[in-house]
Order: C-alpha cells, then sequence, then structure tokens
C-alpha cells in the first residue's frame, strides 16, 4: 500500500500491480480499490494497474469539506505521481471525477469512462431521496443507507439487493454507507456543459451496458456528444457491472482501446 498526499492534506492510498504504463482506476459510488477483482489481474498483465482507494474508504483519510472538486485534485496527485503517459479508467461516479480530472491535466494518454451518470434529474424527488440517504447516514444504519441508494439511486431490484447481501463484498459496501449521500448530492448537481470540453484531446472510450436503465444512456451519450474524442462501445447483456457480470468481455474492450 503507497500512499499520496491531496491538496488539502488529505492522504490517499492505493495499490500497484503489474508492470507497463499506468493505468488508474477510480472506482464508484459505495465501492473500493477492491471493486475491480475480477479484472485486476488481467488488466495488469500488460499495465502498471494503480487501484485507489477514494477518500472516505479503505486506506484514504477524509475531510469535512467535501466537494467533487476534491475528489479530482486526489486523482492528480496520483497522476503527478506517476511517469506519463498515464491511462485513466472510471466507473460510474468515479466516471465524472475522472472526466473532471481529464479537464486538469495534460499528462493522460487515454481516457476511459464507464457508464458516468451526468444525467441523474435533479428534482424535487431526487433531492427527497438524497435528504432520506442523509437522514439515515446520521441514524448510522448503513445497511439503511446501501439500500435505500441501490434501489432508488441505481434502480437494483429487491431480489439482486438480497444476493448481494450474500457477497463477500458486502461488509466493504457496508463500510462506504456515510460517503453515499454527499456523493449522491454531487451525482445530482453535476451537468455536462460541452462548452468546457471543446479543447479536449484525450482517447475517450465510452463503455455502455447494452441492458442498463436509460439514465446510463442517456449520460453516455451526453458525453459522447460533449467530447471531441470519443465513441461508444456497447457491452452485449451488460448493466452497469460488466467488470463482475463479464469481466472478460470488459477486459477485451479495455484492452483493445489501450493497445498502441
Amino acid at each position: 500500500m503507497e500512499t499520496v498526499v491531496s491538496a488539502d492534506g488529505t492522504q490517499i492510498g492505493f495499490d500497484r500491480v503489474g508492470s507497463g504504463p499506468p493505468l488508474v482506476l477510480v472506482h464508484g459510488t459505495a465501492g473500493s480499490r477492491g471493486r475491480w477483482g475480477a479484472v485486476l489481474d488481467h488488466l495488469a498483465a500488460g499495465f502498471e494497474v494503480v487501484d485507489i482507494d477514494r477518500r472516505g474508504r479503505g486506506a484514504s483519510g477524509d475531510a469535512e469539506d467535501y466537494a467533487l472538486a476534491r475528489e479530482v485534485e486526489d486523482i492528480l496527485a496520483i497522476i503527478d505521481s506517476l511517469d506519463a503517459p498515464v491511462n485513466l479508467l472510471g466507473h460510474s461516479f468515479g466516471g465524472i471525477v475522472a472526466l473532471e480530472t481529464a479537464l486538469l491535466t495534460d499528462k493522460l494518454a487515454r481516457l476511459i469512462l464507464y457508464e458516468p451518470p451526468v444525467a441523474a434529474p435533479n428534482t424535487a424527488e431526487s433531492q427527497a431521496h438524497n435528504r432520506r440517504l442523509a437522514e439515515l447516514a446520521a441514524a448510522d444504519d448503513a445497511d439503511g443507507v446501501l439500500t435505500t441508494f441501490l434501489r432508488d439511486s441505481v434502480g437494483v431490484p429487491e431480489p439482486a439487493i438480497d444476493q448481494m447481501r450474500q457477497s463477500p463484498s458486502w461488509p466493504h459496501r457496508l463500510a462506504t454507507a456515510q460517503t453515499l449521500p454527499r456523493e449522491h448530492r454531487a451525482v445530482i448537481e453535476y451537468t455536462v456543459q460541452p462548452e468546457r470540453f471543446v479543447e479536449m484531446s484525450t482517447p475517450t472510450l465510452l463503455l455502455l451496458g447494452g441492458a442498463s436503465p436509460p439514465v446510463f444512456v442517456e449520460s453516455t451519450r451526453a458525453v459522447d456528444a460533449a467530447l471531441p474524442d470519443s465513441r461508444v462501445v456497447e457491452l452485449p447483456g451488460q448493466q452497469h457491472a460488466a467488470m463482475d457480470t463479464a469481466p472478460e468481455l470488459f477486459v477485451q474492450e479495455v484492452l483493445a482501446f489501450l493497445q498502441p
């Protein structure tokens, strides 16, 4: 385990595995660096994979003053500690973080975004949902926060949530529950502003599950429309977690894009 110090003094922990060009992995909400377990060794066969814990979980510290900008500063600190050029892969909320990071560094070779939820609606209903998450977090009801988030934010059916509870990863997800309200708020407050990306030249792959809910389809198309050099690859039959449900397909598309 290694650490870097972010701009606000927070320590951000990460592992390195493999050798080759750097590939930084940015996990999504309710995750940690262990999120990539099913694909890590395959990616590390050709890359130096830098597998981070975003702030507020695992080996990383935290701070009271939370903002999406702090998350971006964390990734910039990691990138600045690596030899250029760096490849950057972000999943879900981690995709928003990675997208914003790409605007602020000239060290990126390629960018991969897997369904960053940029089109999540900021409505009275979503605001009420965020308040409910915050109430559950304030009551230290980690299971309630996580279950409510998965069901109402991500759209995971109850039977699938029950299956997830039996997974070895469930306790690790519970450990991130306190971060869910703030990250959900950051998502619903985020909008893609195409004019900010007109000069972004980083080649970008957008991964989209062929069976993903409409909000992820809309989000992916919005990012694709905003970026000068991007393309969408659909993962047939998959939804928001192909690294779990179809790891070979996920790795295949990632490596095909990253190969020179």
